[in-house]
């Protein structure tokens, strides 16, 4: 293999390490924090696009140190390997950042059919892992993930934000404590799919690694809009379940920690679905999911053109909502500014997912957003998008992660992986 200047791999990874080396001169001269060398985490990114930046930058206003970026777009990676105030070394190849032994933790910001694939080369090359949402496309690949994590003594960080953030942490603790009685509903909405005309194969854009982005997913002829965001959400070979679990992930991940279900899972789902009748986009535009669970709530997950986008809890004495990066709102503003009394449940205190990623990679404690809770998050999208498919009412076992009585649903948990890519 080569790099895209045409030196050969092992040359241009020995020409990277000692750019590395210039890691020891001042924080100020790389854009860094104020952290002294020796607890500075250093970071290499993997999907340097748009949120791959803004994740980037992220992680430098909490002290990280970016040493290296990689992209299969030549654009995207010299945009982002200019961020830090020197340039660092930029790669087309995953594999070649992964060899370097001077990364701590690695950012995962690709398109979703890459996540789980990445997560894990990453895990087993070493490195701390923060693998942006949803965990992967299907319930096999969360498995995988969960197992690699589990098997290693790396810190593993699920990018759904909304945990880090200390007015929804709060909420939770207000609905686990029973300051809104006994939880019976929740309601969580996230915007719907969209639907994409069918384009003519066109001609592969100069310094884009077409074959690298497509990896795991199947070969298909180029279009632009297959592989531009947000338009391949809603193409199946890259996220199975689009929106439904792309970005609803942000609020059933909620949902699962104020009903205290972080362990478990929802025992009945059905749903119905209206799907795009032709073009490039497969996935669903509206939705309506019910989600039963064991301890007798009831989730109901629409997209938000039938409930405003967001997440209620709804107990026997009130209800409280928030909608994604706005103020809470309840049925008594008096719940939202109650004090804490002893006894009442207390959750993880951080003040920002990319934070609490950083400060786990130095002191080696789980993060707020753990493999097992990724890969539940992500799980429930995933059977609700089943269940929408198979219109029927779905069993599922919380303990084997399989529809009871029906295995034309469990073939839908997994998919085939292109060629030479495996889990």
């Amino acid at each position: 293999m080569r790099s895209e200047s045409g030196i050969g791999r092992r040359t241009f990874l020995k020409a990277a390490a000692l750019f590395a080396g210039a890691r020891a001169v001042s924080a100020t001269a790389l854009g860094r924090g104020a952290d002294p060398p020796s607890e500075r985490v250093a970071v290499g990114a993997i999907g340097v696009g748009g949120r791959g930046q803004y994740d980037l930058r992220r992680l430098m206003s909490y002290g990280a140190e970016v040493i290296a970026v990689c992209d299969v777009r030549y654009e995207a990676r010299e945009q982002a390997r200019a961020i830090p105030k020197n340039p660092v070394p930029a790669y087309n190849d995953f594999r070649d950042l992964l060899d370097r032994k001077d990364i701590d933790g690695v950012l995962v910001a690709t398109p979703d059919h890459w996540h789980v694939l990445l997560g894990i080369a990453a895990i087993k090359a070493g490195k701390d892992v923060y693998v942006e949402k949803p965990l992967g496309i299907t319930v096999a690949e969360g498995q995988a993930m969960l197992k690699a994590v589990k098997a290693s003594d790396r810190v593993f960080m699920h990018g759904t934000e909304q945990r880090g953030d200390p007015a929804v942490r709060r909420i939770c603790e207000i609905v686990r404590s029973g300051r809104i009685g006994k939880l019976r509903r929740i309601v969580v909405a996230c915007p719907g799919g969209q639907e994409i005309p069918a384009q003519p194969e066109m001609e592969i854009p100069k310094g884009f690694d077409y074959d690298m982005w497509l990896g795991p997913a199947p070969k298909k002829p180029y279009t632009q809009k297959r592989c531009e965001g947000p338009y391949f959400f809603f193409i199946s070979d890259y996220s199975p379940s689009g929106f439904v679990c792309a970005w609803g992930v942000h609020h059933i991940d909620i949902a699962q920690w104020g009903n205290g279900t972080d362990d478990t899972y929802p025992i009945e789902i059905e749903g119905s679905g209206v799907y795009p009748k032709d073009g490039l986009a497969d996935t669903a535009l509206t939705w309506k999911i019910t989600y039963r669970y064991a301890n007798g709530v009831e989730m109901i997950f629409t997209d938000s053109s039938q409930n405003p986008e967001g997440f209620r809890f709804e107990g026997t004495d009130g209800w409280i909502f928030k909608a994604y990066g706005q103020e809470a709102q309840a049925s008594d503003p008096a719940i939202l500014t109650s004090e804490a009394k002893p006894g009442d449940v207390r959750l993880y205190e951080t003040d920002a997912d990319d934070h609490c990623f950083l400060e786990c990679v130095k002191s080696r404690k789980p993060t707020c957003s753990p493999i097992d809770v990724a890969h539940r998050s992500s799980t429930i999208g995933y059977i609700g998008d089943i269940a929408m498919r198979a219109g029927r009412r779905l069993r599922w076992d919380p303990a084997k992660e399989v529809f009871i009585g029906d295995e034309e649903a469990n073939k839908l948990l997994s998919r085939p992986i292109r060629a030479p890519w495996k889990l």
